[in-house]
């Protein structure tokens, strides 16, 4: 679903990371990874983490999961809404 919004997913994983003045090798240790591979490919667009993972990661760069993925959610609730308002006039030319 995402794949087809975005080549890379955007995020600034990278950018909270480095204004807390971690390295993902703290990063990993802190959410309990073996290595640092997930962060990377976290940083680089190419997947996402889970929903408990972008939670701490928030919790860790002390902000909101939405301000280290804000063009994606902003995408994501416009086709929401768009869906919502198709729904709604779908409705009002039936009754």
């Amino acid at each position: 679903m995402v794949s087809k919004i975005y080549k890379k997913i955007p995020n600034s994983l990278r950018k909270y990371r480095r204004i807390q003045k971690l390295s993902q090798k703290e990063v990993a240790h802190f959410l309990s990874l073996k290595s640092t591979g997930r962060i990377s490919l976290w940083e680089n667009g190419e997947c996402l983490p889970s929903l408990v993972n972008a939670i701490r990661l928030a919790t860790l760069y002390r902000t909101m999961v939405d301000g280290l993925f804000g063009d994606l959610m902003k995408t994501l609730r416009d086709e929401v809404i768009e869906k919502e308002h198709k729904v709604s006039e779908e409705k009002s030319s039936n009754p």
